[in-house]
């Protein structure tokens, strides 16, 4: 198997009433919505976090610097705040990622996705990603904190996506994550595949939670992935995508526009 030939949506094997037997508001409960880009400004986080509480979106997931005011916005409203950590390439000290993670948790986040050390990674050193991974943790556990790694599987093999999965098992985190959608790999691959999703499915799907995230921009594709297995997926643009959905999915949809 070669994860850098792009071989098909995610949906593309799913039976179609496998598909058509997600509802709107059970597939919102598990989008993490990304508010990442570097333009975006106070009134794109406040603008966004609304649109999350209106459409009933799990979690938002912020930069850093926007997780406070992310957080007092959505308080009370049913939706989860996450912070992005060691963004977006991954390559910060361990000392650093987990003051990150320290803030990040005193500003409201509930929830880390982290950036794999890739340099360390790419190099063998597998003790510094394991490491790195581990003082996140540390931070996290403590305060009932989930932490999400991400891989970059663009970048990696799929033997490398077994030995990058493996290593977030072993330092304690409670997820693995496709990709940060910054970062072209190979064959010009920009976030999840079904190959590599398929790897970490195998690899420790029974363990931990598995989040495809990057170029997800459809409905069929979210839900082929959570048909995979998934239980989150990563989006720049909940609304659009549940807006595709079929009208007899819609159920309870809400109607403005965002």
């Amino acid at each position: 198997m070669n994860n850098h030939t792009i071989t098909g949506s995610a949906s593309a094997d799913i039976p179609p009433q496998v598909l058509r037997s997600f509802t709107v508001q059970e597939v919102a409960k598990r989008l993490d919505h990304a508010v990442l880009r570097p333009e975006y400004t106070a009134i794109d986080v406040a603008e966004q976090a609304a649109m999350c509480v209106a459409h009933g979106v799990g979690c938002i997931c912020v930069r850093p610097v926007d997780v406070a005011t992310a957080a007092r916005l959505v308080l009370d409203k049913g939706v989860v705040v996450s912070s992005v950590i060691g963004f977006p390439h991954g390559n910060h000290r361990r000392e650093v990622v987990a003051l990150e993670a320290r803030l990040a948790i005193e500003d409201g986040a509930r929830e880390l996705d982290m950036v794999m050390h890739t340099s360390a990674f790419f190099s063998g050193d597998d003790a510094t990603v394991r490491s790195c991974i581990a003082a996140v943790v540390a931070e996290a556990v403590p305060h009932g904190v989930m932490v999400k790694v991400i891989l970059e599987t663009c970048l990696l093999l799929p033997k490398q996506i077994v030995r990058a999965c493996c290593l977030a098992e072993e330092a304690g985190a409670n997820f693995v994550k496709t990709s940060t959608g910054f970062v072209t790999g190979r064959d010009q691959i920009i976030g999840a595949t079904p190959e590599s999703v398929r790897v970490m499915l195998d690899t420790v799907g029974t363990r931990l939670g598995v989040k495809a995230s990057g170029g997800i921009r459809t409905w069929e594709d979210a839900v082929g992935y959570l048909a995979m297995g998934c239980t989150r997926i990563g989006v720049g643009d909940a609304a659009a995508i549940l807006k595709m959905a079929a009208p007899e999915q819609q159920l309870n949809y809400p109607q403005g526009s965002y």
